[in-house]
């Protein structure tokens, strides 16, 4: 998606350690009106396929996921629960991911209510690197008898092999941006 690469070059920010920083449009500050385009996108990219739910993880992916449900017959949003609280009740479908931008361990839930076997779900994330949190909600969506019909990622981070192992795995895998490579001292992106 052009829109998306021209904001990441604009707006976005490179830090070491392979992290691209846009908090201007993406994950901090939200363009809504991008997340609008964003889901149309993805809406024709998985044109024909039964999208019964969209699932997500907290917290970044839940405004993008929200935006892109209008275009999927505003099918529900789920998303995956980064803590427990008390308004969290019945019986929970459980995993852990390991962030790649908090360098933490998160014991991840969703309630077995909200993902229903034989439901068809689309998962839409906001970044893929190494592909740990999508491996985690991929485990949820086994554990509850759920189809995966794809996967949208607003952008992927391609050098760092998470979304080609997805896709050797059979998933169906549409990213709006794959970075092939970043330069923090430069401050240059190259894309896929």
């Amino acid at each position: 998606m052009e829109e998306l690469k021209q904001r990441i070059v604009q707006e976005g920010t490179i830090k070491e350690g392979n992290v691209l920083k846009v908090d201007a449009f993406l994950n901090h500050q939200c363009d809504v009106g991008l997340f609008d385009r964003m889901g149309a996108e993805w809406a024709r990219l998985f044109a024909g396929k039964r999208i019964d739910k969209i699932l997500t993880i907290e917290a970044s992916g839940i405004g993008i996921a929200c935006v892109a449900a209008q275009h999927f017959n505003n099918v529900p949003v789920v998303f995956a629960k980064k803590y427990q609280s008390i308004n969290l009740d019945g019986e929970q479908y459980a995993t852990s991911i390991h962030s790649f931008t908090k360098q933490k361990d998160f014991h991840v839930i969703v309630g077995k209510r909200f993902l229903n076997k034989g439901e068809h779900v689309l998962i839409i994330d906001d970044f893929l690197a190494n592909g740990c949190a999508l491996n985690g909600l991929i485990e949820l969506c086994e554990a509850a008898g759920v189809v995966v019909e794809g996967i949208g990622i607003a952008i992927e981070k391609g050098f760092q092999g998470g979304g080609d192992s997805l896709r050797e795995r059979g998933y169906d895998l549409q990213s709006l941006a794959i970075v092939e490579s970043m330069d923090p001292a430069t401050g240059s992106v190259v894309f896929r």
